[in-house]
């Protein structure tokens, strides 16, 4: 499973560039644009330059830690899917040779692991990812996403795990710049509960980033769709819509399902969408 899990993510992810590696003679079927006119003429045949692509990536994990991600209604919370989800995603990048960094994100930057190559290194992450404590609450994607505009690590690719909800800001506009500037990944973690709520009348909740408690109304409307399950819906369809708008991969995983096959399944799409 980790061959292949690796070798979807080495063909979904292209490198930062080609390196020249040498000169061939002309075979049909060549991109005449990678004619060397200069050799040829000196060889007196037609020769080629050959590239290779260049495998020195930058892999950045974004790590939601606020307090919603202690959120569950399966056996595991948010905070253990995200754990084990960016474990993963560490090692694989670790296996391809590339150089992994991690920021964890509350309301504030809690902490920054730079990007470095090797197995101490991604020990190091492994252990932060499981052991934080982080000191905020509540969430702030805009401050996430301008510490990373703000790191100038073009050309990286970014992995930010999430439910993508931040009640007090807009973060529209710094997500089209984190587009521009990075190979970017959004990964949400829904609950089955944010998404269709059963019919239990009166319901008293707290929300774990503020500690405000709010009583809400899950009684049956009309089509036998709750009002609640309509505003739930209506989020996450216009979270799915931000991303479509500026063409940013946006993959959803599930609370209580396993992560690998539909992780695969990504770079196995993301893989046909290159060719």
């Amino acid at each position: 499973m980790q061959s292949s899990i690796s070798g979807d993510y080495l063909s979904a992810f292209k490198g930062s560039g080609l390196e020249f590696d040498q000169l061939r003679e002309y075979q049909m079927g060549d991109d005449i644009r990678s004619i060397d006119w200069n050799s040829s003429a000196k060889m007196n045949k037609i020769m080629v330059k050959q590239f290779i692509e260049e495998r020195d990536r930058t892999v950045i994990l974004g790590i939601d830690v606020s307090a919603s991600s202690l959120f569950s209604s399966q056996h595991e919370t948010r905070q253990e899917m995200i754990a084990q989800l960016a474990g993963c995603l560490a090692v694989v990048a670790q296996e391809n040779k590339d150089k992994v960094g991690a920021f964890f994100f509350s309301d504030h930057i809690e902490k920054w692991i730079p990007p470095k190559r090797g197995a101490l290194h991604i020990g190091t992450i492994l252990e932060t990812i499981f052991t934080l404590k982080p000191k905020g609450k509540k969430t702030n994607i805009t401050e996430a996403l301008k510490f990373l505009v703000h790191l100038k690590k073009r050309s990286a690719i970014v992995f930010m795990m999430s439910d993508w909800i931040d009640m007090n800001d807009e973060y529209d506009k710094i997500l089209k710049v984190a587009s521009v500037e990075y190979d970017f990944v959004g990964i949400r973690l829904l609950d089955p509960r944010e998404q269709s709520f059963p019919d239990v009348g009166l319901l008293e909740i707290q929300d774990p980033e503020t500690g405000e408690i709010y009583t809400l109304d899950t009684s049956q409307k009309k089509k036998n769709q709750t009002q609640l399950d309509f505003l739930l819906k209506i989020r996450n369809l216009q979270q799915k819509d931000l991303f479509n708008k500026y063409q940013i991969d946006l993959l959803d995983l599930q609370l209580g399902q396993p992560f690998i096959n539909p992780l695969i399944r990504f770079f196995q799409q993301r893989t046909r969408r290159q060719i």
